[in-house]
């Protein structure tokens, strides 16, 4: 990295905090005109985002993209704009709930009130990720923005193309004391990690996000990690597999499964293992007649990550798994430019396979089956807590205990995926998976201060509390207490 993006990076984030300070809190009209800036920018660039997505990942579906990077960030900037004056208003507290009630009463009409006033952090750095490039810059952005603050952005260096088209867009929307775009490979990652933010956005690989919060620690900056994990499925015995199937198998193609809340693994009843093969077998081939060169099935992002996928699969098979590749077509995939892995499911995985102790993030459903169903509970709990957990079930009293007794970022019911597409909805990890949320209000509050504010009544009865008591009040309090 050059001594002169270092510099830019260190002078960019000074200017937008020294004008933080002089210019005061964004008003409300300034913060919808960013939004509404965000929507247009997408909107006119968005042949131009769909054109570097297909370059960089090699095939990525066109009409994906359009849907998930440009048509569902505007929809969460929208919502932003709709609701930003409700988000702003103070919110008000009870005041003095641990005094007396006639202490409470008096003090209230006497005029003292508690509430808290939502402020902006400052600058915000925001770290995205590859898969989603645009979305997962965009969409905090409806936050961010939201809540008055500036934004500096390092986009991932493993879509180049679309970054700087990330880039240019924002140059031609916004000065960069708003918001500024900073290209460049993993070492100006770490530098940018390090800059004294008033608050950092990392989305992103587990193992990345430990040497984030490792480098936002040294200046206390706070921080929200979206990382990911292993997000399981478990399917009720009185499930329809074949809609099971339908729903995982969409989950785990869209994008070639390259979505930190794609299903990782499925746990289904003993013996039904060959049916949901059958199912998901039905389910691809309904949605691709074939892949290869089919611009609805996605690539793997690069030859690395393409290989580390296939040597997953082949551990598995070498320690005893069943490997089953679902091709329509029958398609030769062993000589191909585009790094496309067919859908494939890996049957009777054990904990000894890689396959079951990494996150896959490609197109690849390692499948368990379980004798009794208090084993899926303990399997979930006896690993690091997930992004994501689904569970299919039409029985009231296990999905209580699936949501009772196992904890995870978020939870989609009968289905994968869908939560994170509730904007209303915290989106989020725990532990190992993430910490902090966003999305909606959540998100606003997230990269707000929500500084408590009390204000005392004007008389000045407290007198009577203090040294050299000789009011009444303290014995009044006494006898309250003892009684």
């Amino acid at each position: 990295m050059s001594t002169e993006t270092l510099q830019e990076m260190e002078s960019i984030l000074k200017l937008q905090k020294k004008l933080h300070i002089e210019e005061g809190p964004a008003s409300i009209e300034l913060r919808k005109d960013r939004l509404n800036r965000c929507i247009k920018m997408i909107k006119e660039y968005s042949d131009e985002i769909i054109d570097a997505l297909q370059k960089d990942f090699g095939n990525r579906d066109p009409k994906s993209s359009f849907l998930t990077e440009i048509a569902s960030t505007i929809g969460v900037l929208e919502h932003a704009i709709k609701n930003v004056d409700k988000w702003t208003k103070d919110e008000k507290r009870p005041s003095n709930v641990d005094r007396p009630f006639f202490i409470r009463m008096l003090m209230g009409f006497l005029g003292s009130k508690s509430y808290i006033k939502y402020q902006p952090l400052g600058t915000v750095g925001v770290i995205s990720p590859w898969n989603f490039p645009v979305n997962l810059i965009l969409a905090p952005l409806g936050g961010i923005f939201a809540a008055g603050n500036r934004a500096m952005i390092k986009p991932s260096e493993l879509t180049p193309v679309t970054s700087e088209v990330t880039k240019k867009m924002f140059e031609a929307y916004f000065d960069k004391s708003e918001a500024a775009v900073f290209t460049g490979d993993a070492e100006v990652g770490a530098a940018f990690s390090a800059l004294p933010f008033d608050h950092l956005l990392f989305t992103g690989g587990t193992q990345i996000g430990k040497k984030v919060m490792k480098a936002a620690s040294d200046n206390l900056v706070p921080v929200t990690l979206e990382l990911g994990g292993k997000s399981p499925v478990i399917v009720d015995e009185n499930a329809d597999l074949s809609e099971v199937a339908k729903k995982v198998m969409r989950g785990k193609t869209m994008n070639a499964g390259q979505i930190c809340l794609a299903p990782d693994y499925l746990m289904l009843p003993k013996g039904k293992s060959e049916e949901f093969a059958k199912a998901s077998n039905e389910a691809v081939s309904e949605m691709f007649a074939d892949l290869k060169y089919n611009e609805d099935y996605t690539s793997v992002i690069n030859e690395r990550h393409y290989e580390r996928i296939n040597e997953l699969v082949s551990d598995a098979k070498e320690k005893g798994a069943e490997v089953i590749q679902i091709n329509p077509a029958e398609e030769d995939f062993e000589q191909q430019e585009l790094h496309k892995i067919p859908p494939t499911l890996v049957l009777n995985p054990t904990d000894e396979m890689k396959i079951m102790q990494e996150e896959i993030f490609g197109p690849v459903l390692p499948v368990k089956e379980y004798e009794d169903f208090d084993e899926t509970v303990n399997y979930v709990n006896s690993k690091d807590r997930p992004l994501g957990l689904y569970l299919f079930s039409k029985d009231k009293n296990k999905e209580k205990k699936v949501l009772d007794n196992t904890t995870s970022g978020g939870v989609t019911l009968n289905d994968v995926i869908w939560h994170i597409g509730q904007e209303e909805l915290p989106f989020g990890g725990v532990g190992p998976s993430g910490t902090g949320s966003y999305h909606g209000h959540d998100g606003f509050k997230e990269f707000s201060h929500a500084k408590a504010v009390y204000k005392q009544f004007s008389a000045d009865l407290m007198a009577q509390m203090m040294p050299p008591y000789k009011g009444k009040m303290f014995e009044s309090m006494k006898n309250q207490i003892k009684k």
